[in-house]
């Protein structure tokens, strides 16, 4: 069993080598692969000196899994020549996400389509995987019409250099700018590109992926993104609309009893979800939990997750797993 790990030197790089050595996740040699840039750098892993290869020296090696996490063109370019060469890849990049061609799969949700001919695989966005799966359960009991979502997301989505701007501002310092603002102390309603509709690219990343992980067009999904000045998770508030009403006690129930799922809802206790708490976790802590009074049938909740972990790293380490565990690869 031959692994690779794409980008390997990145945040979600190295939150990925955590999380394979957390899973125990078996393989009897590591490729870690990374840009031109980085080829020849050492890294230790494991007690062991890992040596850097480059991606043609990679794809020379056929390893059996790829995990990707160097950013859309790497993968564009990179991952139909891995497949080529009969490696799986599992791709943490929007690149293939909406091709219709490919699976985007959050493993407790939709692992059970895979086959071994899918050799890309798509990993959703972030924010997208921990709302899916919170919501999962209770789109199974009651039936969802429609879901308004916003989210309060860490600078860890954006990259070490967006963390080394906002930790430069808090120190008083010059930052070379990853965003058009300051972000420390401050709060943006913008992550990634802005589109033709006044959405941003994040915003119809979670519309468009929830509705094929879910493989349901009829539900309406609305969103709206924000970055804020933390580390740790993203958090979302979510308002949901189900076909039939719910019952409170039982919303708790079937989420405490979903693998992955934490519910944490004690608000006289002052317990629910924070991104503090969540950090280096893999679960989806769930909280907040209320009806929505000015709406039939809708319910209020707050969502939280390491985006680095349940939202690429574990996400895709747990594909990894289900691939190998039924011989797909």
């Amino acid at each position: 069993m031959k692994l690779a790990v794409v980008g390997a030197t990145g945040l979600v790089g190295s939150e990925i080598l955590e999380v394979l050595d957390e899973h125990n996740f078996q393989y009897d040699e590591l490729l870690l692969v990374a840009s031109e840039r980085s080829v020849g750098k050492q890294i230790e892993y494991k007690g062991k000196k890992h040596t850097v290869i480059g991606l043609a020296d990679a794809v020379a090696a056929k390893p059996e899994i790829a995990i990707f996490s160097a950013g859309g063109s790497t993968s564009l370019e990179w991952a139909p020549k891995f497949a080529e060469a009969g490696t799986t890849v599992v791709d943490n990049s929007s690149a293939w996400r909406m091709d219709p061609s490919k699976k985007l799969v959050v493993p407790e949700i939709n692992a059970k389509e895979l086959t071994k001919d899918d050799k890309i695989i798509a990993n959703p966005n972030c924010s997208t995987i921990q709302m899916v799966l919170a919501l999962e359960p209770l789109r199974n009991k009651y039936g969802i019409k429609r879901v308004v979502v916003s989210t309060y997301q860490s600078v860890t989505g954006t990259g070490k250099a967006a963390v080394d701007q906002m930790m430069a501002e808090r120190a008083g310092e010059t930052p070379e700018m990853v965003y058009p603002h300051k972000i420390d102390m401050n709060v943006l309603p913008h992550i990634d590109v802005f589109q033709p509709n006044g959405y941003t690219k994040e915003e119809m990343k979670m519309i468009n992926e929830t509705k094929k992980i879910f493989s349901d067009d009829t539900i309406k999904v609305t969103a709206t993104t924000v970055r804020i000045p933390t580390m740790g998770g993203h958090s979302e508030a979510v308002n949901v609309e189900f076909k039939q009403d719910f019952d409170l006690d039982t919303v708790k129930k079937l989420l405490s009893e979903t693998p992955g799922v934490v519910v944490q809802d004690d608000p006289a206790n002052f317990v629910y979800p924070m991104p503090i708490n969540a950090h280096k976790k893999d679960e989806v802590f769930v909280g907040r939990l209320r009806r929505d009074e000015s709406q039939e049938n809708t319910l209020n909740m707050w969502i939280v997750a390491d985006n680095l972990r349940k939202g690429a790293a574990t996400n895709a380490v747990q594909i990894a797993t289900y691939l190998v565990a039924n011989e797909l690869v």
